[in-house]
C-alpha cells in the first residue's frame, strides 16, 4: 500500500502555488496621495501593552505589532497609518488616512497574493471614507464583499477598524 501511495504521488501533477507580489507605491507616495497638499513627517510610535490590550478589547481585532509607522500632517488631526494585514496567505500593506477620527482614504501599497487584487479598486476603497470607529465594519452589511477576494476584503476591513481604534488610543500623544 505504501508503494502505491508513493507511485501515485510521483505520477500526480505538481501543484505549485505562487503569490504574485505587486508593489504599487511607497508608503511616502501613499501618504502624499491621501493628503496631497499637506507637509507630512514620518513617525514611529510604540504601543504600550495596556494600549494594545485596550485596542483589542474595543475593536475586537488582534494587535499583531506594537510598533506603529505613521505620517503626521502639518494639519492637526490628519494622520496616515501604514499597516499590514494577512490576506489569504501573504501580507497586504496599506496606508490609512485619518482626519479627525474619520477615514479620509485608503491606499493599497503592496499586494502579495496571486488573486484578490480587487481590494485595490477605488470603488471598493472609497466605501471606507467618512467611517469612524463606531461603524459596523461588517462584510455584506456596511462594507461590500468582493467575490474572489473575501479574505482580503475581510482582513483589510478588520485592519481599518483596528487602526481607527488605535488612533483614538494614541492621538493624545502624537
Amino acid at each position: 500500500m505504501k508503494n502505491i501511495s508513493s507511485i501515485a504521488l510521483l505520477l500526480s501533477p505538481a501543484v505549485c502555488l505562487q503569490a504574485h507580489a505587486e508593489i504599487y507605491m511607497t508608503d511616502t507616495q501613499a501618504a502624499s496621495l491621501l493628503f496631497p497638499q499637506e507637509k507630512l513627517s514620518r513617525k514611529q510610535l510604540e504601543l504600550t501593552q495596556t494600549e494594545a490590550d485596550s485596542i483589542e478589547q474595543s475593536s475586537g481585532e488582534k494587535v499583531r505589532a506594537k510598533q506603529l509607522s505613521l505620517f503626521e500632517s502639518n494639519v492637526k488631526g490628519n494622520l496616515v497609518f501604514i499597516d499590514q494585514v494577512l490576506g489569504k496567505h501573504e501580507f497586504i500593506t496599506y496606508a490609512l488616512g485619518i482626519s479627525n477620527g474619520k477615514v479620509a482614504g485608503i491606499e493599497i501599497i503592496e499586494y502579495r497574493e496571486s488573486y484578490g487584487q480587487k481590494v485595490r479598486e477605488e470603488e471598493w476603497r472609497k466605501q471606507f471614507v467618512g467611517k469612524e470607529k463606531s461603524a459596523k465594519f461588517k462584510l455584506n452589511e456596511d462594507i461590500k464583499n468582493i467575490s474572489g477576494a473575501t479574505l482580503s476584503s475581510a482582513h483589510v476591513t478588520a485592519g481599518v477598524k483596528r487602526i481607527l481604534h488605535t488612533y483614538e488610543k494614541v492621538r493624545a500623544r502624537i
